[in-house]
C-alpha cells in the first residue's frame, strides 16, 4: 500500500532482514532501543500470518535480543503486538515491539503489558 508507513522500508534503517520480515528501530522509542518487527507482506492483523512468517518473526525477535545483550545492558524485555483499534493498533500493517525495560524505568513494573488497562495491573497483593 502506497501510504503505509511499513510497506517500503527506508534500506538504510534496517538492522536485519530476511525473505518475510525487517527489523528496524522504533521512530518513537518508549525506552533505548526499541524495536520493531515488521512483515514485508502488508496484512493487519497477527493472526493472518502464515507459518513462515511467524518462524520468521522468532528469529527476528531472537537475533535481536542477542544483539543487545551485546550492546544494551537491558534488564528486561516487553514484547508485544496492538491487535486492532480497541487495542491501540494505529497502522493497520502488523508489527511486533521488543521493547527492552530497566530496573527502576518505571516505579512499579509488576504486570508489565497487564497495565495497558492500568487498574487491571495488579492482580494480586506481591
Amino acid at each position: 500500500m502506497s501510504d503505509c508507513p511499513f510497506c517500503n522500508p527506508d534500506e538504510d534503517r534496517i538492522i536485519w532482514k530476511d525473505e518475510n520480515v525487517y527489523v528496524i528501530r522504533d521512530l518513537y522509542p518508549v525506552s533505548p532501543s526499541h524495536t520493531l518487527i515488521i512483515p514485508f507482506r502488508h496484512f493487519a492483523s497477527a493472526f493472518d500470518a502464515t507459518e513462515e512468517e511467524l518462524a520468521s518473526i522468532s528469529l527476528a525477535l531472537s537475533f535481536r535480543k542477542k544483539q543487545l545483550e551485546q550492546s544494551l545492558a537491558a534488564d528486561g524485555y516487553n514484547i508485544g503486538v496492538n491487535e486492532g483499534k480497541a487495542a491501540g493498533q494505529t497502522i493497520p500493517h502488523v508489527h511486533i515491539h521488543l521493547i527492552p525495560r530497566f530496573e527502576r524505568d518505571v516505579d512499579d513494573p509488576r504486570g508489565g503489558i497487564r497495565g495497558v488497562i492500568p487498574e487491571k495491573k495488579i492482580y494480586r497483593n506481591s
